[in-house]
Protein backbone atom coordinates (compact mmCIF):
# COMPACT_ATOMS: atom_id res chain seq x y z
CA UNK A 1 0.00 0.00 0.00
CA UNK A 2 1.40 3.32 -0.76
CA UNK A 3 1.75 5.99 1.59
CA UNK A 4 -1.06 8.34 0.28
CA UNK A 5 -3.19 5.56 0.56
CA UNK A 6 -2.11 4.52 3.68
CA UNK A 7 -2.67 7.96 4.92
CA UNK A 8 -5.74 8.27 3.68
CA UNK A 9 -7.22 5.14 5.44
CA UNK A 10 -5.60 6.14 8.88
CA UNK A 11 -7.66 9.07 8.29
CA UNK A 12 -10.97 7.35 7.49
CA UNK A 13 -10.53 5.39 10.75
CA UNK A 14 -9.76 8.16 12.62
CA UNK A 15 -12.69 9.89 11.56
CA UNK A 16 -14.94 7.02 11.54
CA UNK A 17 -13.89 6.58 15.36
CA UNK A 18 -14.85 10.55 15.79
CA UNK A 19 -18.29 10.36 14.68
CA UNK A 20 -18.88 7.24 17.73
CA UNK A 21 -17.77 10.11 19.72
CA UNK A 22 -16.16 8.22 22.85
CA UNK A 23 -15.47 11.36 24.78
CA UNK A 24 -19.33 11.64 24.63
CA UNK A 25 -19.48 8.52 26.82
CA UNK A 26 -18.90 10.72 30.12
CA UNK A 27 -22.67 11.48 29.71
CA UNK A 28 -23.20 8.10 30.52
CA UNK A 29 -22.43 9.14 33.95
CA UNK A 30 -26.02 9.44 34.82
CA UNK A 31 -26.82 5.90 34.70
CA UNK A 32 -24.74 6.25 38.53
CA UNK A 33 -27.71 7.97 40.64
CA UNK A 34 -29.67 4.66 39.56
CA UNK A 35 -27.88 2.34 40.41
CA UNK A 36 -27.01 3.73 43.45
CA UNK A 37 -30.51 4.35 44.38
CA UNK A 38 -31.67 0.55 43.66
CA UNK A 39 -29.21 -0.68 45.97
CA UNK A 40 -30.96 0.89 48.60
CA UNK A 41 -34.04 -0.81 47.63
CA UNK A 42 -32.61 -4.71 47.97
CA UNK A 43 -31.60 -6.47 51.31
CA UNK A 44 -28.88 -8.02 50.22
CA UNK A 45 -26.20 -7.10 47.37
CA UNK A 46 -23.68 -9.88 45.40
CA UNK A 47 -20.71 -7.44 45.02
CA UNK A 48 -18.83 -9.50 42.39
CA UNK A 49 -21.86 -9.57 40.38
CA UNK A 50 -23.16 -6.19 40.63
CA UNK A 51 -19.78 -5.02 39.90
CA UNK A 52 -19.52 -7.49 36.70
CA UNK A 53 -22.86 -6.38 35.71
CA UNK A 54 -21.95 -2.81 35.82
CA UNK A 55 -19.18 -2.82 33.91
CA UNK A 56 -21.20 -5.30 31.40
CA UNK A 57 -23.87 -2.51 31.27
CA UNK A 58 -21.46 0.57 30.95
CA UNK A 59 -20.22 -1.37 27.88
CA UNK A 60 -23.70 -1.72 26.40
CA UNK A 61 -24.33 1.43 27.01
CA UNK A 62 -21.74 3.09 25.53
CA UNK A 63 -22.16 1.04 22.13
CA UNK A 64 -25.28 1.72 21.66
CA UNK A 65 -24.38 5.66 23.10
CA UNK A 66 -21.86 5.36 19.49
CA UNK A 67 -24.64 4.20 17.57
CA UNK A 68 -27.04 6.76 17.99
CA UNK A 69 -23.82 8.96 17.56
CA UNK A 70 -22.76 8.27 14.35
CA UNK A 71 -26.34 8.54 13.21
CA UNK A 72 -26.61 12.23 14.66
CA UNK A 73 -22.98 13.07 12.96
CA UNK A 74 -24.00 11.94 9.70
CA UNK A 75 -27.87 13.37 9.44
CA UNK A 76 -26.57 16.57 11.22
CA UNK A 77 -23.98 17.19 8.69
CA UNK A 78 -25.49 19.36 6.32
CA UNK A 79 -26.90 22.03 9.15
CA UNK A 80 -22.77 21.45 10.71
CA UNK A 81 -21.81 23.05 7.28
CA UNK A 82 -23.39 25.94 8.38
CA UNK A 83 -22.06 26.49 11.96
CA UNK A 84 -19.25 28.84 12.76
CA UNK A 85 -16.93 25.59 14.29
CA UNK A 86 -18.99 22.17 13.38
CA UNK A 87 -18.17 22.99 9.88
CA UNK A 88 -14.89 21.20 10.85
CA UNK A 89 -16.14 17.96 11.60
CA UNK A 90 -15.23 14.46 9.66
CA UNK A 91 -18.79 13.95 7.70
CA UNK A 92 -19.05 17.58 6.55
CA UNK A 93 -15.48 18.01 5.80
CA UNK A 94 -15.53 14.67 3.54
CA UNK A 95 -13.54 12.57 6.09
CA UNK A 96 -16.30 9.58 6.36
CA UNK A 97 -17.51 7.13 3.72
CA UNK A 98 -21.25 7.82 4.59
CA UNK A 99 -22.56 4.09 3.56
CA UNK A 100 -20.07 2.90 5.87
CA UNK A 101 -21.12 5.32 8.39
CA UNK A 102 -24.83 4.06 7.88
CA UNK A 103 -23.28 0.46 8.33
CA UNK A 104 -21.26 1.62 11.86
CA UNK A 105 -24.90 2.50 12.98
CA UNK A 106 -26.54 -0.30 12.81
CA UNK A 107 -23.36 -2.75 13.68
CA UNK A 108 -22.97 -1.22 17.24
CA UNK A 109 -26.86 -0.72 17.53
CA UNK A 110 -26.78 -4.80 17.37
CA UNK A 111 -23.61 -5.15 19.27
CA UNK A 112 -25.22 -3.24 21.97
CA UNK A 113 -27.97 -5.11 22.13
CA UNK A 114 -26.72 -8.18 22.10
CA UNK A 115 -24.12 -7.08 25.21
CA UNK A 116 -27.37 -5.32 26.96
CA UNK A 117 -29.06 -8.90 26.92
CA UNK A 118 -26.93 -10.25 28.91
CA UNK A 119 -27.50 -7.95 31.64
CA UNK A 120 -31.31 -8.37 32.17
CA UNK A 121 -34.54 -8.25 29.74
CA UNK A 122 -35.48 -5.38 31.02
CA UNK A 123 -31.82 -3.43 30.90
CA UNK A 124 -32.28 -4.11 26.87
CA UNK A 125 -35.68 -2.71 26.67
CA UNK A 126 -34.18 0.37 28.15
CA UNK A 127 -31.12 0.48 25.64
CA UNK A 128 -33.64 0.24 22.84
CA UNK A 129 -35.74 2.52 23.74
CA UNK A 130 -32.74 5.36 24.31
CA UNK A 131 -32.03 4.15 20.63
CA UNK A 132 -35.77 4.29 19.36
CA UNK A 133 -35.57 8.03 21.05
CA UNK A 134 -32.68 9.23 19.31
CA UNK A 135 -33.19 7.87 15.55
CA UNK A 136 -36.78 10.18 16.65
CA UNK A 137 -35.05 12.83 17.35
CA UNK A 138 -32.67 13.15 14.31
CA UNK A 139 -34.67 11.04 11.61
CA UNK A 140 -37.11 13.02 8.99
CA UNK A 141 -39.89 13.14 8.91
CA UNK A 142 -40.60 13.34 12.89
CA UNK A 143 -37.20 14.78 13.86
CA UNK A 144 -37.77 16.23 17.27
CA UNK A 145 -34.69 17.89 17.06
CA UNK A 146 -36.27 20.16 14.61
CA UNK A 147 -39.33 21.36 16.64
CA UNK A 148 -39.38 23.85 19.69
CA UNK A 149 -39.33 23.11 22.97
CA UNK A 150 -39.73 19.31 21.75
CA UNK A 151 -36.03 19.42 20.56
CA UNK A 152 -35.50 19.75 24.72
CA UNK A 153 -37.60 17.27 26.32
CA UNK A 154 -37.18 14.75 23.67
CA UNK A 155 -33.30 14.86 23.81
CA UNK A 156 -33.47 15.01 28.06
CA UNK A 157 -35.74 11.85 27.96
CA UNK A 158 -31.99 10.04 27.62
CA UNK A 159 -31.59 11.02 31.17
CA UNK A 160 -34.54 9.24 32.81
CA UNK A 161 -33.90 6.37 30.10
CA UNK A 162 -30.32 6.18 31.57
CA UNK A 163 -31.59 6.35 35.15
CA UNK A 164 -33.68 3.15 34.46
CA UNK A 165 -30.82 1.66 32.62
CA UNK A 166 -28.77 2.08 35.99
CA UNK A 167 -32.21 0.57 38.28
CA UNK A 168 -32.02 -2.19 35.57
CA UNK A 169 -28.72 -3.09 36.32
CA UNK A 170 -29.08 -3.77 39.97
CA UNK A 171 -32.43 -5.70 39.75
CA UNK A 172 -35.66 -6.00 37.71
CA UNK A 173 -37.77 -6.82 40.61
CA UNK A 174 -39.02 -2.80 40.99
CA UNK A 175 -39.63 -0.01 38.89
CA UNK A 176 -37.73 3.33 39.93
CA UNK A 177 -40.01 5.99 41.47
CA UNK A 178 -41.98 7.99 38.75
CA UNK A 179 -41.34 11.32 40.96
CA UNK A 180 -37.69 10.49 40.29
CA UNK A 181 -37.25 9.65 36.85
CA UNK A 182 -39.78 12.83 36.30
CA UNK A 183 -37.34 15.17 38.24
CA UNK A 184 -33.96 13.32 36.54
CA UNK A 185 -35.90 14.54 33.10
CA UNK A 186 -36.35 18.27 34.04
CA UNK A 187 -33.14 18.48 35.19
CA UNK A 188 -32.40 17.16 32.24
CA UNK A 189 -34.33 20.04 30.08
CA UNK A 190 -32.69 22.64 32.75
CA UNK A 191 -29.29 21.53 31.31
CA UNK A 192 -30.39 21.13 27.56
CA UNK A 193 -32.10 24.34 27.32
CA UNK A 194 -29.07 26.17 28.54
CA UNK A 195 -27.10 24.66 25.93
CA UNK A 196 -29.60 25.54 23.16
CA UNK A 197 -29.27 29.29 24.71
CA UNK A 198 -25.76 29.31 24.61
CA UNK A 199 -25.63 28.09 20.80
CA UNK A 200 -28.17 30.59 20.11
CA UNK A 201 -26.27 33.51 21.96
CA UNK A 202 -23.01 32.32 20.61
CA UNK A 203 -24.24 32.38 16.45
CA UNK A 204 -25.90 35.93 17.79
CA UNK A 205 -27.33 35.89 14.02
CA UNK A 206 -31.52 34.71 13.96
CA UNK A 207 -31.37 33.36 10.22
CA UNK A 208 -28.00 32.13 10.26
CA UNK A 209 -29.17 29.83 13.69
CA UNK A 210 -32.27 29.49 11.86
CA UNK A 211 -30.45 27.60 9.19
CA UNK A 212 -27.84 25.43 11.36
CA UNK A 213 -31.23 24.41 13.41
CA UNK A 214 -34.73 24.53 13.05
CA UNK A 215 -35.67 24.98 15.89
CA UNK A 216 -34.23 28.63 16.55
CA UNK A 217 -36.55 29.97 14.09
CA UNK A 218 -38.94 30.24 17.06
CA UNK A 219 -37.01 30.14 19.99
CA UNK A 220 -35.53 33.98 21.14
CA UNK A 221 -33.42 34.20 23.97
CA UNK A 222 -36.12 35.38 26.35
CA UNK A 223 -38.22 32.49 25.19
CA UNK A 224 -35.25 29.55 26.38
CA UNK A 225 -34.40 31.74 29.67
CA UNK A 226 -37.97 30.84 30.66
CA UNK A 227 -38.04 28.14 29.52
CA UNK A 228 -34.57 27.38 31.77
CA UNK A 229 -36.99 29.06 34.80
CA UNK A 230 -39.59 26.38 33.83
CA UNK A 231 -37.54 23.53 33.94
CA UNK A 232 -35.43 24.42 37.42
CA UNK A 233 -38.93 24.40 38.91
CA UNK A 234 -40.10 21.54 37.45
CA UNK A 235 -37.55 19.65 38.51
CA UNK A 236 -37.16 20.42 41.82
CA UNK A 237 -40.64 19.98 42.73
CA UNK A 238 -40.28 16.69 41.82
CA UNK A 239 -37.69 15.91 43.61
CA UNK A 240 -39.19 17.64 46.45
CA UNK A 241 -42.05 14.86 45.87
CA UNK A 242 -39.47 11.91 45.63
CA UNK A 243 -37.76 13.12 49.10
CA UNK A 244 -41.01 13.50 51.23
CA UNK A 245 -42.36 9.97 49.59
CA UNK A 246 -39.03 8.26 49.81
CA UNK A 247 -35.97 9.50 51.33
CA UNK A 248 -36.52 12.62 53.10
CA UNK A 249 -33.23 13.18 54.71
CA UNK A 250 -32.49 14.21 50.48
CA UNK A 251 -33.75 17.84 51.52
CA UNK A 252 -30.69 18.55 53.31
CA UNK A 253 -29.00 18.56 49.76
CA UNK A 254 -31.07 20.88 48.47
CA UNK A 255 -28.48 23.36 48.50
CA UNK A 256 -26.04 21.84 47.33
CA UNK A 257 -28.28 21.05 43.52
CA UNK A 258 -29.43 24.47 43.87
CA UNK A 259 -25.88 25.42 43.87
CA UNK A 260 -24.82 23.32 40.89
CA UNK A 261 -27.93 25.09 38.87
CA UNK A 262 -27.37 28.18 39.61
CA UNK A 263 -23.39 27.94 38.85
CA UNK A 264 -24.01 25.71 35.56
CA UNK A 265 -26.09 29.14 34.65
CA UNK A 266 -23.20 31.12 35.00
CA UNK A 267 -20.90 29.35 33.11
CA UNK A 268 -24.14 29.04 30.20
CA UNK A 269 -24.46 33.03 30.37
CA UNK A 270 -20.74 33.80 29.03
CA UNK A 271 -19.26 34.14 25.98
CA UNK A 272 -18.43 31.19 23.87
CA UNK A 273 -19.99 29.40 26.71
CA UNK A 274 -18.79 25.69 27.55
CA UNK A 275 -22.38 24.91 27.89
CA UNK A 276 -22.33 24.78 23.99
CA UNK A 277 -19.95 21.72 24.35
CA UNK A 278 -20.72 19.37 27.20
CA UNK A 279 -17.36 17.64 26.76
CA UNK A 280 -15.45 20.65 28.06
CA UNK A 281 -17.22 21.35 31.40
CA UNK A 282 -14.53 19.26 33.02
CA UNK A 283 -12.32 22.29 32.43
CA UNK A 284 -15.21 24.69 34.86
CA UNK A 285 -13.25 23.45 38.25
CA UNK A 286 -15.40 24.95 40.54
CA UNK A 287 -19.06 23.87 38.69
CA UNK A 288 -16.59 20.03 38.86
CA UNK A 289 -16.06 20.58 42.54
CA UNK A 290 -19.43 21.42 43.40
CA UNK A 291 -20.98 18.36 41.32
CA UNK A 292 -18.83 15.95 43.40
CA UNK A 293 -19.74 17.52 46.81
CA UNK A 294 -23.14 17.03 45.49
CA UNK A 295 -22.75 13.50 44.54
CA UNK A 296 -21.36 12.41 47.95
CA UNK A 297 -23.37 14.77 49.62
CA UNK A 298 -26.83 12.65 48.33
CA UNK A 299 -24.94 9.55 48.23
CA UNK A 300 -24.83 9.83 51.84
CA UNK A 301 -28.21 10.68 52.21
CA UNK A 302 -29.22 8.29 51.17
CA UNK A 303 -28.01 5.74 53.78
CA UNK A 304 -27.98 7.54 56.78
CA UNK A 305 -31.09 7.79 58.67
CA UNK A 306 -31.70 11.41 60.60
CA UNK A 307 -34.70 10.79 62.67
CA UNK A 308 -34.66 14.55 63.59
CA UNK A 309 -35.75 15.51 60.14
CA UNK A 310 -38.46 13.27 60.24
CA UNK A 311 -39.59 14.98 63.60
CA UNK A 312 -39.03 18.19 62.18
CA UNK A 313 -41.45 17.52 59.03
CA UNK A 314 -43.84 15.76 60.73
CA UNK A 315 -47.28 16.71 59.43
CA UNK A 316 -49.16 19.64 61.98
CA UNK A 317 -52.45 19.00 60.06
CA UNK A 318 -54.69 16.16 59.25
CA UNK A 319 -52.76 14.43 55.49
CA UNK A 320 -54.99 13.18 52.44
CA UNK A 321 -54.46 9.94 53.57
CA UNK A 322 -55.76 10.29 57.50
CA UNK A 323 -58.65 12.12 55.43
CA UNK A 324 -60.23 15.53 57.18
CA UNK A 325 -62.80 15.51 60.42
Amino acid sequence: MSSPEGALLRTRLRAHLEIARPDHWFKNVFVIPGIVVAIGTIPVVDGRALVIRTLVGALAICTIASSYYTLNELLDAPYDRLHPTKHTRPVPAGEVNVAIGYAQWLVLFLAGMAIAWTVSPFFMATLGMLWVMACLYNIPPIRTKDKPVLDVVSEAVNNPLRMMAGWFIVTSETLPPVSLLLSYWMIGCYFMALKRFAEFRNIDDPARAAAYRKSFAWYTADRLIVSVMFYAAASMLFFGAFCMRYRMELILAFPMVALVMAMYLRVALRPHSAAQQPERLYRERGLMAAVVGTTVLMAALLYVDLPAMHRFFMPTAPTQLEGRP
